[in-house]
């Protein structure tokens, strides 16, 4: 039985009285009660046991003298118990001095004896001490365990910081390498075109040879601006600051013309793009970054289809678009499969690895800002799949 309970136990302590007598049960709660603490009477050894075996206590204050199990079976028994056996033992007799009763107290392991009639001041003195203690190392515990908490988060953080520094240096090291690649090229040709003026070799600059270069340098200049812009996009994503500008589109035209226009791209792959969008669908959608995510997916298609057609099919559900970018290359593993759409992540393959890893992350921001989602499926050695689905009405 438990009295003077407060209504919150979180900084309470347990103290525990164990009397065969109830007045003494109720004297000696009303010398030690205080609001921060929580004071359990037990009647026998017995219900003593259980109350210790459900409760922490900070001090057990035991009448020696009770029927059945006396103090001293009590404390034998606490002490063989690894739960029990730190609780600080009080024992209370009033038999007198001359039994030697403390004797046999301090040998079963009590930390201290009164004798009755008890002192009311000394009583609570001492409580009051075993309390202070209990709180004290309460106290320790939580400061420790705060510590230990620290230790983690901060162990977290560095581990963090870590992986950012690391992905730092890797992102400036991939654009240093996709930028120096159309820069070298740009300045190689500059180089041959002004050893050419300096000869005077104006045949070099015939026609068909200008427009050759400058359709050269125009892919040169696009692959830099590309990277700039996804650069660029990221940190507007992480900003919230993507702008979107939906407005009415039509699907099947859109996809047509992003075909057409990669023809080139295309047959420099060494692939095909096979369109399948029988009918037109409208809505309501942000034309240009839907053009943005679909060159990304059949840019893709073609680097990693093997040289084999990639099919871009577009169907219709109820209240959706779908648009499904197929290859026929080395597929996807599974646990590559969500990896690839973190920023500054590729898919583990041995083929060609361009760029900086952000196409698909931007690819699938931009999907979700339309209320949409990008998903890709994939067996390895099966190609992979990569599907758009956008609601055709435009989300709130």
């Amino acid at each position: 039985m438990a009295m003077n309970a407060p209504g919150s136990q979180e900084h309470t302590t347990k103290l525990l009285i164990v009397d065969d007598l109830p007045e003494n049960l109720l004297a000696l709660s009303k010398i030690i009660e205080q609001d921060d603490r929580i004071i359990y009477q037990a009647s026998s050894g017995e219900q003593a046991l259980s109350l210790l075996l459900e409760h922490d206590f900070a001090l057990a204050i035991v009448d020696v003298m009770m029927p059945g199990m006396d103090g001293f079976e009590l404390a034998e028994l606490m002490r063989g118990t690894d739960r029990t056996r730190h609780v600080p033992i009080v024992f209370v007799s009033a038999a007198g001095k001359e039994l030697n009763y403390a004797f046999k107290g301090y040998e079963t392991g009590a930390v201290d004896f009164l004798y009755k009639p008890l002192d009311i001041a000394a009583v609570k003195s001492k409580v009051n001490v075993f309390v202070a203690l209990c709180q004290q190392r309460h106290e320790v515990k939580r400061q420790v365990e705060a510590l230990e908490q620290s230790r983690r988060e901060l162990r977290a953080t560095q581990a963090e910081l870590e992986h950012a520094v690391r992905m730092r240096d890797d992102f400036m090291s991939m654009v240093a390498h996709e930028l120096r690649t159309p820069l070298n090229t740009l300045f190689l040709e500059t180089q041959l075109r002004g050893m050419q003026l300096e000869k005077g070799n104006m045949e070099a600059f015939s026609e068909d040879l200008l427009r050759t270069m400058v359709a050269r340098d125009g892919r040169q200049i696009q692959a830099m601006i590309r990277l700039i812009n996804d650069m660029v996009d990221v940190t507007r994503i992480r900003s919230g600051k993507l702008s979107i500008r939906p407005a009415q589109a039509e699907l099947a035209s859109l996809l047509a013309r992003i075909v057409s226009d990669l023809s080139q791209r295309t047959e420099a792959a060494g692939g095909t793009i096979e369109l399948h969008a029988p009918a037109p669908v409208e809505g309501v959608w942000d034309e240009f970054r839907l053009e943005q995510i679909i060159i990304n997916l059949l840019t893709n298609a073609l680097r990693y289809g093997g040289r084999k057609p990639v099919r871009i099919t577009l169907t219709t559900g109820e209240d959706h678009a779908s648009i499904e970018v197929k290859d026929q290359g080395s597929g996807i593993s599974p646990e590559d499969q969500e990896r690839i759409f973190n920023p500054f992540e590729r898919a583990s393959t041995k083929e060609v690895r361009e760029g900086l890893g952000l196409g698909l992350y931007i690819a699938r921001q931009l999907a979700e800002s339309h209320g949409g989602r990008l998903e890709v499926e994939s067996v390895p050695g099966q190609g992979a799949a990569f599907r758009l689905t956008l609601p055709l009405h435009a989300p709130a």
